[in-house]
């Protein structure tokens, strides 16, 4: 027994009534992500910039923790600890994957350039060209 809202509904999957839809206009999550919140990545890179005071051989450095998280690795590695060794390795791996696609991006967009300036050459030959009436 439809009522007066509901005469139209046909009773089809995912197609809802109109009074059970969101409104224009309105937000289906009106609170949602507060402004301003900062998500792991951001949280992670931020906190692996602060900068610590280490003794290092006697001499005090100022470094990020980032560095002194990877010294330590590194210590721990020659030391002989095996799970550090696989971290290491892991880590090391990682960072030849990064640098070879940071280079490829480059060489790629060197060559990028070196078409960009070719086409850039032919449309400034065919436009003289054209303004000297001679076309081919």
């Amino acid at each position: 027994m439809p009522n007066n809202r509901d005469e139209k509904y046909d009773g089809v999957f995912g197609k809802p009534p109109k009074h059970g839809q969101f409104r224009k206009g309105v937000s289906g999550n009106p609170k949602g992500r507060p402004k301003g919140s900062r998500n792991l990545a951001t949280v992670l890179e931020r906190t692996l910039q602060e900068r610590v005071v280490i003794n290092e051989n006697g001499i005090r450095k100022t470094v990020t923790k980032l560095e002194a998280a990877v010294k330590q690795l590194v210590n721990k590695s020659a030391s002989g600890d095996l799970t550090a060794m696989r971290q290491l390795s892991a880590l090391a791996g990682s960072a030849e994957v990064e640098a070879a696609a940071a280079q490829k991006e480059t060489s790629m967009a060197e060559a990028d350039q070196k078409i960009m300036n070719r086409l850039l050459e032919k449309l400034k030959d065919f436009d003289g060209r054209n303004k000297d009436g001679n076309n081919k």
